[in-house]
């Protein structure tokens, strides 16, 4: 048998026992220290960006505060001391950090006695005066003074009221940076006025111009200045209120400074919370040693955050202030300290074995064989525990290429300490293990705490069920991403809760295609203003809060007037343009609280809530109104696009959407009816006045087959022999209860309703029919001319039909003369041309109505096959008494004879436009002067009468 191993050295043990306890104790120490450091230092950055992100966007709210102030000054030309304290004082209650909202004039040195004298008469002990050495004397004489002339809030302000701030060097040239740019431009920081000179601050200022001047160039703004608007702030105080309104201030672990400039000095020092913060080039001056410095130090290097306030650059500078080294380390302590004592046990307990080993070894060959016959059973056990470690590692393979991230916590309250993540919520959060092990999930959704899915997952826990939820999570990197969350408990073998999984899908690009869905929904595309599903939901809200505060909602409905002109003249790409600009003046008309939504075509409704006037000041709509009527240039050609208002308000004129808009839009039409570009309120009497329109409307969809329609024609005088040559028909409604309906009341709603197809197929076949019957009584050959509108001419049978009703009436072609005008055929002039050319192929007469009103062109003219142009009664009116007028109507004659075409003017009613029409080669006249429109047997009477213009036109005589 071989002789046995002697036993270790009992020395040798204790030895390599300690050293390797001291290792282990060390390695344990430095992984516990640098997941404290790595802690310390996320926390702080997250704290710090939070603090930085808030102050930069209130510091870009209060811009956007100036600019709404600086509007108002651009809306109106003269904005009162009245006016400037109603527009300030709503934007000074939202934003309590300002410290004041000014109004800088310009004076110049002849103007300054004149204008002191006018603040007299406001504020009776008035001087001019100007910061001097920090104190407040009067203002020197100087070639012009930039003068504080309006104050908001006044009191705590006072020093700054006729403060002139053009000697101020830092001031002036941000006015002149504003004044060549025409953007707002902050100041460096400054003395104020306010507080006896002792107070630093500083100003964004925003240029104003003379209303109607030129600012294209530098030089143009420059010379159009007239002051600028600007807000005040005490700077300290500024980021004070910041911080403090955000619940971030008083924390005193962190250190706060912010420069008005991009480098740290003291004297751009605009705010200081807790000690001065270290550079980076100390603590990199700190941090030179061969130790890691996380292992003895975890000073967070500080945040550093460069940005642009109104073109100057400012600086934020955030450091955590240091702590006891046990209040941050006390984990990393307490495991070298327990390191180092297990250490020491260790070394003894060996030492002890160590003695017992020579014993024992006596009793390990006897045991030898014992061992022999456990050995079969060990394999068994080892082959088991292979099985099952195989089934292990296929779980754990799978959960690793999971595509969602897998979390296993222990179930160890408070915390839940997290024990295993998979590579896919790597992928996913930007976190490795090493950044989670032992860390509680609550990481995912850093301050984001106040979402009630949190406490659903909370209550899952206590109870100890699953649970499901949708939560917005954080990665590394700050980034937000929308996370479909599965909790669930793992038990063990006795049903004891021991850990949880959490399964983690990123759900991001979901959300934002619902968003995108959700926009699109509500929005209209065109514009980006709200559409009807969006109108609805608004109206709805605010109707509930009228009824329950008693504060009216005002509705307005507006429709652009000429609307349609602009897209029959340059087209629907056109008319795009326009109503994308309308939406935005509307937008910069009224409150960010208020409602717009485009209802359709050029229709927009205004939602103004919250209004506590007992009426809608007419102020307000007039503003909206002039907003819109700026002048607009699009393809080179300036549009001046009126309005029509109509105006419900709720709860008096209806409680409902459908109600309101209802009557809103009865109110507009209402206003388009009164000569457009004004607004009406609601009556009961307009709805009177609407419901008989829709009785109108449905009493025209059936007024051809009670046959209530007749024709009236006017005769056309050749005014060469002074005979009649033919006649315009001119379409009447006689209705059985309303009795005659005159056109202007029912040929626009027939265009709307689409029944003006139907009705001008009725006018062409009963004047033909009528014309040839004519002919056939003895009476001449008279050419009979028929009006066609914009829906008859775009039909795609016009000329089947024309040819149609010839052949049916027995008429010759060259009789008939089709009455176009200029704006229907501006849509599509290659249409029109085509159209125009295949009715010239028929024979027929073409001719141009209203010429000259409408949008006329010698190119597009030159192009169409006509044959007249008609010359509108609105010049022939007075062509005697107007020079404008009689150079238009030359101006027609001549181009007409030169294209060869022949001329004809209605509302011929005098015999003085008679012998100038006459006197200048007009062909053709129509009007009152020779005969109003008559019914077909009174015409054919004055057909048989022969009836003629006289050779001196001094009154009528029939022929003999």
């Amino acid at each position: 048998m071989p002789r046995s191993r002697q036993p270790f050295s009992p020395f040798a043990a204790a030895v390599l026992a300690l050293l390797a306890g001291l290792i282990a104790t060390f390695v344990l120490f430095a992984g516990i220290r640098r997941l404290e450091h790595d802690k310390i230092e996320l926390e702080f950055q997250q704290r710090a960006n939070i603090r930085i992100l808030t102050i930069q966007q209130q510091l870009d709210q209060t811009i956007h505060t100036l600019r709404v102030l600086n509007q108002a000054f651009v809306s109106f030309q003269d904005v009162s001391r009245e006016q400037f304290r109603n527009f300030s004082q709503p934007l000074l209650q939202r934003h309590s950090y300002i410290q004041a909202l000014n109004f800088h004039r310009v004076v110049d040195a002849e103007g300054r006695d004149a204008y002191e004298l006018e603040m007299r008469r406001v504020y009776p002990d008035y001087v001019m005066r100007q910061m001097k050495d920090g104190r407040l004397v009067p203002a020197e004489a100087a070639r012009q003074h930039l003068i504080v002339d309006y104050v908001e809030p006044l009191r705590g302000n006072e020093a700054a009221l006729g403060l002139d701030v053009a000697p101020n060097t830092h001031l002036a040239e941000a006015v002149r940076w504003a004044t060549d740019s025409g953007q707002p431009t902050s100041t460096a920081l400054l003395t104020l006025a306010q507080g006896g000179g002792r107070q630093t601050g500083f100003l964004v200022v925003m240029p104003l111009y003379r209303h109607g001047m030129p600012t294209d160039t530098v030089d143009e703004r420059r010379a159009a200045f007239i002051g600028d608007t600007a807000a005040v702030f005490k700077a300290e105080v500024l980021v004070e209120k910041i911080l403090s309104e955000s619940g971030m201030l008083n924390d005193p672990s962190l250190s706060i400074s912010v420069y008005a400039s991009s480098d740290i000095d003291d004297r751009n020092l605009a705010f200081r919370s807790g000690s001065r913060p270290l550079s980076r080039d100390e603590l990199a001056a700190q941090s030179k040693s061969p130790i890691p410095h996380w292992l003895f130090r975890d000073q967070p290097e500080p945040v550093m955050h460069d940005f642009d306030l109104a073109g100057r650059p400012w600086k934020i500078a955030i450091s955590r202030q240091p702590e006891s080294f046990m209040a941050r380390h006390a984990g990393s302590v307490a495991t070298l300290a327990g390191g180092v004592l297990m250490s020491l046990l260790i070394v003894g307990f060996f030492h002890a074995m160590s003695m017992r080993s020579r014993r024992v070894h006596s009793l390990v060959e006897q045991r030898t064989a014992e061992l022999r016959l456990a050995n079969d059973r060990l394999v068994e056990d080892i082959a088991a525990r292979k099985r099952a470690e195989d089934a292990l590692q296929l779980r754990q393979r799978a959960i690793e290429a999971s595509a969602n991230a897998i979390i296993i916590t222990s179930a160890a309250a408070p915390n839940y300490p997290i024990e295993y993540v998979n590579p896919a919520f790597e992928r996913i959060t930007g976190y490795s293990l090493e950044d989670v092990i032992n860390r509680s999930c609550s990481l995912l959704w850093a301050d984001d705490r106040a979402q009630p899915e949190i406490q659903e997952i909370i209550a899952s826990v206590r109870e100890l069920r699953e649970t499901r939820v949708t939560l917005r999570t954080y990665g590394k990197d700050g980034r937000m991403f929308w996370s479909d969350a599965f909790l669930a408990p793992v038990r063990d073998e006795t049903g004891v809760v021991n850990h949880y999984v959490v399964a983690i899908n990123d759900i991001t690009a979901t959300k934002r295609y619902q968003a995108e869905l959700e926009f699109q929904a509500n929005r209209d595309t065109l514009t980006g203003l709200a559409n009807r599903n969006l109108l609805h939901d608004r109206l709805r809200q605010a109707s509930a809060y009228a009824t329950r505060y008693g504060h009216p909602v005002w509705l307005l409905f507006m429709n652009l007037d000429r609307f349609k002109f602009v897209n029959d003249t340059l087209g629907h790409r056109a008319g795009d343009e326009l109503l994308k600009v309308v939406a935005d003046r509307l937008r910069g008309a009224v409150r960010e609280t208020d409602t717009i939504a485009r209802m359709s075509a050029d229709e927009f409704v205004l939602i103004l809530p919250e209004r506590t006037e007992e009426h809608l000041s007419p102020v307000l709509v007039q503003r909206i109104m002039d907003a819109v009527a700026q002048p607009i240039v699009i393809e080179g050609y300036e549009f001046v696009m009126g309005s029509s208002i109509g105006i419900a308000v709720c709860p008096s004129d209806g409680m409902d959407a459908d109600t309101l808009i209802k009557h809103a839009g009865i109110a507009m039409y209402r206003a388009k009816e009164t000569g457009r570009n004004n607004f009406q309120f609601f009556t009961p009497a307009m709805n009177d006045h609407a419901m008989e329109r829709l009785r109108i409307e449905n009493n025209l969809r059936s007024a051809l087959e009670r046959e209530e329609f007749f024709l009236h024609y006017q005769p056309q005088v050749d005014l060469a022999t002074g005979r009649v040559l033919g006649m315009e028909v001119l379409i009447r409604w006689q209705h059985p209860v309303l009795g005659m309906v005159p056109p202007d009341r029912f040929i626009e709603l027939a265009e709307e309703i689409g029944l003006i197809v139907p009705i001008g197929a009725w006018v062409l076949r009963t004047a033909c029919r009528q014309c040839v019957a004519w002919q056939r009584a003895g009476l001449g050959q008279l050419r009979v001319a028929v009006n066609l509108s914009p829906l008859q001419f775009y039909q795609e049978d016009l000329v089947h039909t024309v040819k149609g009703v010839l052949a049916e009436s027995g008429l010759a072609p060259h009789l008939l003369e089709l009455e176009l005008t200029e704006s229907m055929m501006m849509n599509d002039i290659e249409h029109a041309v085509c159209i125009l050319r295949d009715l010239k192929s028929i024979g027929v007469h073409l001719s141009i109505d209203d010429f000259g009103t409408g949008y006329s062109s010698l190119s597009y003219l030159k192009r169409f096959p006509i044959d007249l142009l008609k010359i509108d009664q609105s010049f022939v009116r007075d062509i005697t008494i107007d020079p404008d007028d009689e150079a238009i109507v030359l101006s027609i004659i001549s181009l007409a004879h030169s294209l060869r075409l022949k001329v004809i003017a209605e509302g011929v009613e005098t015999e003085a436009q008679l012998a100038y029409l006459k006197r200048h080669g007009c062909d053709y006249m129509q009007g009152y002067y020779f005969s109003r429109p008559l019914p077909a047997q009174a015409f054919e009477q004055l057909l048989r009468q022969r009836r003629s213009l006289s050779q001196d036109t001094s009154h009528l005589l029939p022929l003999v």
